[in-house]
């Protein structure tokens, strides 16, 4: 892969993809083809053959996928593996058709089994039950793996798949009803924050960026205390007074553990291995070509309590955090075995605090 490669990004706005494209840039890729959803439907198979006809790209990336956090996965379990699926279909199977050089295909780490074994190896995949919450999605993943493996082994092409572990940065989802769990305690720390010093212009400020089930800043203050309450978020002691003690309610015990890696690692590992590593590599010494993905992860993890505990330390918020157990916890654990990663040649660079502590500056912005 050169710098002037013609290069289609698939889902450059998104998180990942947004990181993608700026960790491109800045290596001076300098073609790079991207277009919106309003531009084109990845889940129509003839807008999708009509692109790659049109545009001919060498190299694919994608990162374009309908995802969100535990109550997403679970409320939209049909679109969750519909929209996925339809996309993995076209958009490798036209990168199949029209001759493309490499592909690289990011997962997620909800593919491995609940109860798999801790840290999770590549070779783990499609040995127990997967998570109820999210099986759905995990389904399309794990048919997107087998789809790009089974291409290489029939037809001879290069198709590489990432597994990254739980992602954070710039640009991520702060929508509460479908968030994932980082950018949901930044938020909610924010607002309890603003709360508990009784600042309501940055209340406000925040539900004008993002509004929330229907309300933004000016709503009336009743209307914004019920939803901050139906977030978890409220006043339990001092109501009225100039600086209310606030508490704010979780989902679960908040013992499950889980691994964080900032989004501009992700996108440095992906682009590592779309320039230096084949499927070749990625399948020496196999007797079965089977489970060829990659885990990308920083191989270390926290509880749940333990990230709110930190977040909340970044924020400033002093009042209590609770956790309601008659939520669910989702899987314990899933810490990702970066070994094979590493002897490829990759390791993260961002701790954890340093990472949540620029992406709230970001928030802030």
């Amino acid at each position: 892969m050169n710098k002037t490669s013609k290069i289609y990004l698939a889902g450059h706005n998104g998180l990942v993809g947004s990181a993608i494209m700026r960790n491109l840039r800045q290596k001076g890729y300098e073609n790079i083809i991207t277009r919106t959803l309003n531009e084109l439907d990845l889940t129509n198979q003839e807008a999708t053959a009509t692109f790659y006809r049109e545009s001919k790209p060498e190299y694919v990336i994608l990162a374009a996928a309908k995802v969100g956090g535990i109550m997403a996965n679970n409320t939209y379990r049909a679109q969750f593996i519909y929209e996925n699926i339809q996309i993995q279909n076209n958009v490798i199977h036209q990168a199949y058709m029209n001759g493309v050089k490499k592909l690289l295909f990011l997962g997620s780490s909800c593919i491995y089994p609940k109860d798999a074994p801790q840290p999770l190896k590549e070779n783990y995949l499609l040995t127990s039950e997967l998570e109820y919450t999210n099986e759905p999605y995990a389904i399309a993943k794990i048919a997107g793996i087998k789809m790009c493996e089974s291409y290489n082994i029939q037809y001879g092409t290069d198709f590489i798949s990432v597994m990254p572990t739980n992602l954070y940065g710039p640009g991520d989802n702060y929508n509460l009803e479908t968030s994932h769990v980082l950018p949901a305690l930044i938020r909610k720390l924010h607002l309890s924050k603003a709360l508990e010093n009784n600042n309501w212009d940055a209340i406000r400020e925040d539900l004008n960026k993002r509004p929330q089930s229907g309300l933004d800043g000016n709503s009336s203050q009743e209307d914004i205390l019920l939803l901050l309450k139906n977030l978890g978020i409220k006043i339990s002691k001092g109501a009225g007074s100039i600086n209310p003690v606030v508490s704010l309610s979780l989902w679960g015990t908040g013992k499950p553990r889980r691994e964080f890696l900032h989004t501009e690692d992700m996108s440095d590992a992906s682009v590592y291995l779309l320039e230096n590593i084949d499927f070749s590599d990625l399948t020496k010494d196999m007797k079965e070509i089977k489970n060829t993905h990659v885990n990308i992860g920083c191989g270390e993890d926290l509880s749940i309590g333990e990230l709110a505990e930190l977040i909340r330390d970044i924020v400033g918020f002093k009042g209590k955090i609770l956790w309601d157990s008659s939520k669910p916890d989702g899987t314990f654990q899933k810490l990702m075995d970066v070994s094979f990663l590493k002897s490829l040649g990759w390791e993260y660079s961002i701790k954890l605090n340093e990472g949540i502590l620029n992406t709230y500056k970001h928030y802030l912005q």
